[in-house]
C-alpha cells in the first residue's frame, strides 16, 4: 500500500515544509518506498485531494503532517474509501488524538509511519444546518461548545505570541474567559432523551479523552468503546469552576465529592444539540467554525489508524 504524505504548512507555529519534504524524501529511500506528497493550500483541502486520491487509486495510507485538525480533514477525506488507512506527525498545536495512544512519542518518527499497522478506531459523524446549508463530517477526537470553545478559539491566537505553548496557552484562556464567562443555552438530547435544556458553562463530545494540548477533560472516553463520551458542566460560578479546574485538567475531577452537582457525565450512540439562541460555535478537532442543530452519531471502528513501527523508529536513528 503506497503512502501519501499530507502536509498542512500552517499547523501549529508553521513547520519547516521544504525540510519536512526533503527528510520525507531521505526516509522514503532509505526504507526502499514508494511515497506521495501534498502540501495543503487552503482549509479543506487535504479533505478534497484525499477524496479524489481515492476515487482514483483506491486504497492509500494517508499520514496527516499537521494538527488534529488536518487529521481531522484526512479522515473526512478517505472515510467513504473503507480499506484506506489514516495516521498523523504530529505537527499542531494540541495534537490531542495521539495522546490516546501508549505510543505517542513515536509519531514523530517518518520510518515508523511507513512501516507501522493500523487498528481500528472509532470517529464521530456529525451533521449540521445553519441558514440552510447542511454539512456532513467527521471528528476524530472532540466536539466541545460554550466555554471551551471559546477557550479554544482565544488559545489559538494565544499561541502565536512568542513563549507561549499549548497548554500555557489553554491556560491563559480559561482565566480571560473566566473573566467574561461566556457559555451556551442549548437543547442537548441522547438517545432520543432529553438531557438538558438551558444557559451551561460548556458541554464536550468526545471520542478521545484529551483536549487543548494534553487536558484530559473526558478521561472516561475511549477510541474504541463504540459510544461518544459527554460532558455537561453546568452554569456554575466563577469559584467553583476555578476550585475544580486543577483536577479537570488532570482528568481526576470525577472522583471528587459532590462533583454530580457540577458536571454530568454519560455515554451515548448518538446525540442532537440544539442552541437555543440559533446558532452556536462549534469546535470540531481545534477546529472553529458556526452551527445549527448539529446531530452526531458514533461510527465504530470507523477508520483505520496507522500505529507507529517502534522498530522502523530505530531504523529512522541512523540517518540523523
Amino acid at each position: 500500500m503506497k503512502t501519501v504524505f499530507i502536509i498542512n504548512p500552517m499547523a501549529g507555529q508553521g513547520p519547516d515544509t521544504e525540510k519536512l519534504i526533503d527528510k520525507i524524501k531521505e526516509v522514503s529511500l532509505f526504507l526502499n518506498e514508494d511515497v506521495g506528497l501534498h502540501v495543503t493550500s487552503s482549509p479543506g483541502d487535504a479533505e478534497c485531494f484525499v477524496k479524489e486520491y481515492c476515487k482514483i487509486h483506491g486504497a492509500t495510507r494517508f499520514i496527516a503532517c499537521g494538527g488534529d485538525g488536518t487529521l481531522g480533514e484526512v479522515v473526512s477525506g478517505a472515510f467513504l474509501c473503507p480499506d484506506a488507512q489514516v495516521g498523523v506527525i504530529p505537527l499542531g498545536t494540541g495534537n490531542d488524538f495521539c495522546r490516546n495512544f501508549a505510543q505517542s512519542n513515536d509519531f514523530l518518527s517518518i520510518a515508523a509511519q511507513i512501516e507501522g499497522e493500523s487498528t481500528k478506531c472509532d470517529v464521530i459523524r456529525y451533521h449540521t444546518t445553519l441558514n440552510g446549508k447542511e454539512k456532513t463530517g467527521y471528528c476524530v477526537n472532540m466536539f466541545n461548545i460554550g466555554f471551551d470553545c471559546n477557550v479554544a478559539d482565544m488559545t489559538a491566537s494565544m499561541k502565536k505570541k512568542p513563549f507561549i505553548s499549548g497548554s500555557l496557552a489553554y491556560l491563559l484562556s480559561i482565566f480571560v474567559m473566566l473573566i467574561k464567562k461566556k457559555g451556551a443555552k442549548l437543547l442537548i438530547e441522547l438517545d432520543g432523551e432529553k438531557k438538558y435544556c438551558g444557559p451551561l458553562l460548556l458541554t464536550s463530545l468526545a471520542n478521545g479523552s484529551y483536549c487543548g494540548g494534553g487536558i484530559k477533560s473526558n478521561p472516561l472516553a475511549s477510541i474504541k468503546d463504540g459510544f461518544i463520551n459527554i460532558n455537561i458542566i453546568y452554569n456554575i460560578s466563577r469559584l467553583n469552576f476555578l476550585t475544580k479546574l486543577p483536577f479537570y485538567m488532570k482528568g481526576t475531577h470525577i472522583k471528587l465529592p459532590k462533583i454530580e452537582n457540577v458536571i454530568f457525565t454519560t455515554k451515548c450512540k448518538k446525540a442532537v444539540i440544539t442552541p437555543l439562541d440559533g446558532k452556536m460555535r462549534l469546535c470540531t478537532d481545534g477546529e472553529i467554525s458556526d452551527a445549527g442543530k448539529t446531530e452526531f452519531e458514533i461510527i465504530k471502528d470507523g477508520i483505520n489508524f496507522v500505529i507507529p513501527a517502534v522498530k522502523a523508529k530505530e531504523k529512522e536513528a541512523i540517518l540523523i
